[in-house]
């Protein structure tokens, strides 16, 4: 998402345990498996240092919903668009990126709901031409692979840059781009070196951007404003999930403005070094639901952009 087998419990301090999600079960089962610093930067004490640039939309990723969207894709996505929501990104479950509909049939849905999908994580191993094909005939943006590892050796890497490459080019065929999505493993340095540089660095940035997982870069102790900086360009979509240490030190996600990632601070940055489009992410529920959070996401993000 080698490393210990992650599982997602999602607890609320001194509440009952609501649920339970072993997210590189999922991503098996979707068939998608194909440092110190000075912190004050984008932590929570130094929220509202720095003044958002106006973002014109925001999106929404349908994994937050994945164990709602399944039973009823229409209504669930008819919900999500009262939230404010105008733009989603997808993903790749049992039902397809569309959710049992056709390309034109979601297309149309979104129409009607006034939003759209923007882009979609998916399975790049398997009928990934069509795929592009499908995507940029509704007029999608990305196809984004969300999984690669953890890998045992950097030359693993080395070769995922090259099927990235190739993804990427078929992209760029269909009118449309290509983009990985990074967890933690990939700004964790492995014999010296961090394999996000690597993946980068053997890319071709005609073909091949990226998104930033925004809370998975602060899990590992670096600061994602430096990866902007240090990579201006090539990081074109965030993710934003905000952070919440439990009290015996592991991290969850939460909803956005109970944390402690400025995202006030890091919205303005992002834009500046290439971000166009902020996706709103979340996979732990501290005594809510996916759909509380979601709704609760959307206001925030709205007041973001006041």
């Amino acid at each position: 998402m080698s490393a210990p087998r992650r599982t997602l419990i999602f607890i609320c301090a001194n509440q009952k345990k609501i649920m339970k999600y072993n997210r590189k079960e999922f991503l098996k089962t979707a068939g998608m498996l194909g440092g110190g610093f000075a912190l004050s930067s984008f932590l929570s004490k130094d929220r509202g240092a720095l003044e958002a640039k106006k973002i014109k939309n925001f999106a929404l990723q349908l994994y937050s919903l994945r164990d709602d969207l399944p039973k009823d894709p229409k209504g669930i996505l008819k919900e999500v668009s009262t939230f404010g929501y105008k733009q989603i990104e997808s993903y790749e479950g049992k039902q397809g990126m569309f959710w049992g509909m056709t390309p034109t049939e979601f297309k149309q849905y979104m129409k009607e709901l006034d939003m759209k999908i923007i882009s979609s994580h998916c399975n790049i191993n398997n009928d990934f031409e069509k795929k592009a094909a499908d995507a940029a005939s509704i007029g999608m943006k990305y196809l984004i692979c969300p999984w690669i590892g953890p890998l045992k050796t950097l030359d693993d890497y080395k070769r995922f840059a090259d099927q990235f490459n190739k993804c990427g080019s078929i992209c760029k065929k269909n009118g449309i781009r290509f983009a990985y999505h990074n967890h933690d493993y990939t700004f964790r340095e492995q014999d010296g070196q961090f394999p996000q540089d690597i993946i980068m660095t053997e890319t071709d940035p005609s073909l091949v951007d990226y998104e930033m997982d925004i809370f998975w870069v602060v899990v590992t102790g670096e600061d994602p404003i430096a990866w902007l900086k240090k990579y201006p360009g090539r990081f074109k979509l965030s993710h934003i999930k905000d952070r919440h240490t439990t009290d015996s030190g592991k991290d969850e996600s939460c909803i956005l403005g109970e944390g402690d990632i400025d995202y006030k601070g890091i919205a303005k940055i992002a834009e500046d070094y290439g971000v166009d489009y902020h996706v709103v992410e979340q996979e732990e529920y501290e005594g809510t639901t996916p759909l509380i959070s979601a709704e609760k996401n959307a206001q925030y993000m709205k007041r973001l952009l006041s």
